[in-house]
C-alpha cells in the first residue's frame, strides 16, 4: 500500500510503479468514460503515469492535489480504472418506484385516445394526471427525469395555425370579385 501522507511524493511513473501497461489502460478507460468525475480523475492519474507532477496533473483534471493523492493511491492499490469510479450514493428513496421504466414505457405506447384522453398525444402534465389515476403520483419534474433515463424524448407541444394557401394572391382576388 502507497502512503503519501508525511514522505515526499515520488518524481517518475517507476518510482510510483507506474507502468507503459498503466498508460494503455488509462488511455482505453478514458476514452470509454462517459462520467465526468470519473474522467477527471482518469486524466490525473493518467498524466502522472506520463510523468507530470501530482501538482500539475491536479491543475490539468481540474482536481484538487491531496485528491489526486488519494485516487491515485487507491489507483495504485486496485490497479484497475473501475477503482476511480464513485461509489454508490444511498440517497432519497424513489417517489414512486414502481413505475419502472418497461411500465412507463407501455403507457406512452398508447395512444392517449385509447386511454381515454381527449388528446393525439402525450404532454408530461397529460402524463402525470393519468399516471396518477393509476396510482403513481409523480412531479412533471420526475417524469421529464424518468422519461429521460427510459430513453423517450417528450416535447412541448406547439399550436401551428393551418397552412397558408397555396395561391393566396388568386384566393383573395376570387373573394373580392365584383
Amino acid at each position: 500500500m502507497h502512503s503519501f501522507q508525511g514522505m515526499r511524493p515520488a518524481r517518475s511513473p517507476a518510482e510510483l510503479g507506474l507502468t507503459a501497461y498503466d498508460r494503455r489502460k488509462l488511455e482505453r478507460a478514458l476514452r470509454q468514460s462517459r462520467d465526468a468525475r470519473h474522467f477527471r480523475r482518469l486524466l490525473a492519474i493518467k498524466l502522472i503515469a506520463e510523468g507530470k507532477a501530482p501538482g500539475e496533473a491536479a491543475h490539468l483534471a481540474a482536481l484538487s492535489r491531496p485528491a489526486v493523492y488519494f485516487w491515485l493511491e487507491r489507483y495504485l492499490t486496485e490497479r484497475t480504472a473501475s477503482a476511480l469510479v464513485d461509489a454508490p450514493r444511498s440517497g432519497r428513496p424513489r417517489k414512486a418506484p414502481r413505475l419502472t421504466i418497461q411500465r412507463l414505457r407501455r403507457v406512452v405506447r398508447t395512444s392517449p385516445e385509447k386511454a381515454g384522453w381527449a388528446s393525439h398525444g402525450w404532454t408530461v402534465p397529460l402524463l402525470c394526471t393519468h399516471l396518477k389515476r393509476q396510482g403513481f403520483e409523480v412531479s412533471p419534474r420526475t417524469l421529464r427525469r424518468r422519461l429521460h433515463e427510459a430513453g423517450l424524448a417528450w416535447k412541448r407541444p406547439r399550436y401551428v395555425y393551418a397552412t397558408a394557401a397555396p395561391h393566396p394572391g388568386q384566393k383573395k382576388g376570387a373573394l373580392f370579385a365584383v
